[in-house]
């Protein structure tokens, strides 16, 4: 990682469709110390080429979800919470921190299980033609998911969700 201070308005210049609001970050499930979440996840987002990022669980029994506990949205305002077209069901087939690059359709990052629930950082949208991520980049964000990991287990973030 850089030591570097990062200028926000270089991340804020891009090519956007018509439809796309030019300039905005929709946050949701930020509040309070979950802002935490907002930095890593908008760094991750922002290296995955991608318009979303999320951070999601779902149940190992039962309700199955998936659902948001954290969503950084530069594509629009507010935030889209859905989560159905994103095969997070590929969490479930790891037990250590693996990056799955779908290009171009989008990246995942399995975080880990507690409880009986199941994890997972992903990103959607962005550049349709977007190249397999370089080694640099896939270090970068597994260590970023790792800050988000750490979050949610290390200072039980994870512990606070209410069962649905």
């Amino acid at each position: 990682m850089a030591d570097e201070i990062i200028p926000i308005s270089r991340y804020l210049q891009r090519d956007v469709d018509e439809d796309v609001l030019p300039r905005s970050i929709a946050l949701w499930g930020v509040d309070g110390d979950r802002s935490r979440f907002a930095l890593p996840l908008w760094r991750v987002v922002h290296m995955a080429e991608a318009e979303r990022g999320v951070i999601a669980w779902r149940n190992t029994t039962g309700d199955r979800g998936p659902h948001a506990f954290v969503v950084v949205d530069l594509a629009s305002d507010p935030a889209r919470l859905g989560l159905t077209d994103f095969p997070l069901n590929r969490c479930e087939q790891t037990e250590r921190p693996t990056l799955h690059d779908l290009a171009p359709e989008g990246l995942l990052v399995y975080l880990g299980n507690r409880d009986g629930r199941t994890w997972c950082l992903f990103t959607d949208g962005g550049a349709a033609t977007r190249a397999p991520l370089s080694p640099k980049k896939r270090e970068d964000i597994l260590f970023l998911a790792g800050e988000c990991a750490g979050l949610l287990f290390l200072r039980d973030f994870a512990d606070e969700v209410d069962d649905l």
